[in-house]
């Protein structure tokens, strides 16, 4: 018996594509991502390979259609260095992530300030402040052009 066909390989239980459709229908995930929570599920990787196969040509899973998701859902809070980061993980084709690295920064300057508004909403008084917010905005994954442009260029206190 094939672990695809019956009980999933270790132990019983859905079988790789059942549990590899249940993930999809939750959320659109990777395929590098499957992979990994397949893994455990079955002792032969050229199987999961298989119905990872079977699941791109079906088009059940698609690397274009999980970086699109992945991006509107993280682009409220977070910067394009951070995105593509974390896209970078999934080692997704570079050609699926291009468009996307393009629009984040074009649309960046306008996701920075509303994220400031939400965190600060005026602007910084001393240097102090200055430096908190740059750094809250940095490490949400801004540009520094874009943070200094929202903040006000102060290269004597960053």
């Amino acid at each position: 018996m094939k672990p695809t066909e019956s009980g999933g390989g270790r132990g019983g239980g859905p079988s790789l594509k059942a549990r590899a459709i249940a993930y999809l229908s939750r959320r659109e995930h990777s395929r590098l991502e499957l992979q990994r929570k397949l893994a455990p599920h079955c002792e032969d990787p050229d199987e999961i390979s298989r119905v990872l196969d079977e699941l791109e040509r079906d088009n059940w899973q698609s690397d274009r259609r999980f970086a699109e998701s992945y991006v509107q859902r993280k682009a409220a809070r977070q910067g394009t260095a951070r995105i593509m980061q974390a896209l970078g993980q999934h080692r997704l084709p570079d050609d699926d992530i291009q468009d996307l690295r393009a629009r984040l920064r074009d649309t960046e300057a306008e996701r920075v300030r509303e994220v400031w508004t939400r965190k600060f909403g005026e602007l910084p008084a001393d240097a102090r402040e200055y430096a908190k917010q740059y750094r809250f905005l940095a490490g949400r994954g801004f540009s520094t052009e874009c943070i200094r442009r929202l903040l006000g260029a102060r290269d004597d206190e960053v």
